[in-house]
């Protein structure tokens, strides 16, 4: 069954898919780039992929997760609850899955207090480590994420460095080295 693409116009900016392109920013967009090492081995990355395709790794942090699918899948809609109160509508608008290299990415839809993407990306490296990339691009769309300036980068930064944090646990644990 082919997979349904999401629809560019629904989504809160232009460069929908862009965080592909590591290392990409729009004009006017704040970028994020998080690396986190989170240990060697094949089952360390089967894990770990596992853990971001299906939500846990998001869910494992105490996030609220309401998504209209088990797994990542481009057009899958995701609202995000942060603090129990911000709402956060999304939809996934790449997945890759790959022998080597596992992870999806979304992009905000109206609602979200920001504009852009993030994505969530864990490989595995020629000598055998396993990292998650966090990639985003973002600018306040929303009052409040707008009054909270550099604040709001910061919490941004520290969620990455989190995920990583609790990736790695969830990864780890119980997982033999290669």
């Amino acid at each position: 069954m082919p997979v349904s693409q999401p629809d560019p116009k629904d989504f809160t900016y232009a460069d929908v898919g862009a965080t592909r392109d590591q290392g990409f920013c729009p004009p006017g967009f704040h970028p994020l780039h998080v690396r986190t090492r989170l240990g060697e081995g094949e089952e360390v990355f089967r894990r770990a992929s596992e853990a971001v395709l299906t939500w846990q790794m998001h869910r494992s942090m105490g996030v609220g997760i309401d998504a209209t699918a088990d797994r990542a899948a481009p057009g899958v809609d995701v609202t995000v609850t942060l603090a129990g109160m911000i709402k956060a509508p999304c939809r996934v608008v790449w997945t890759v899955e790959e022998p080597r290299r596992a992870g999806w990415a979304y992009g905000t839809l109206p609602g979200h207090p920001e504009s852009g993407e993030e994505s969530f990306v864990v490989d595995r490296t020629g000598d055998g480590t396993v990292w998650l990339t966090v990639n985003a691009f973002s600018r306040a769309a929303k009052w409040y994420a707008r009054a909270g300036g550099p604040a709001t980068r910061g919490f941004q930064h520290a969620y990455a460095r989190r995920c990583g944090s609790v990736l790695r646990t969830l990864a780890t644990q119980g997982a033999t080295s290669p």
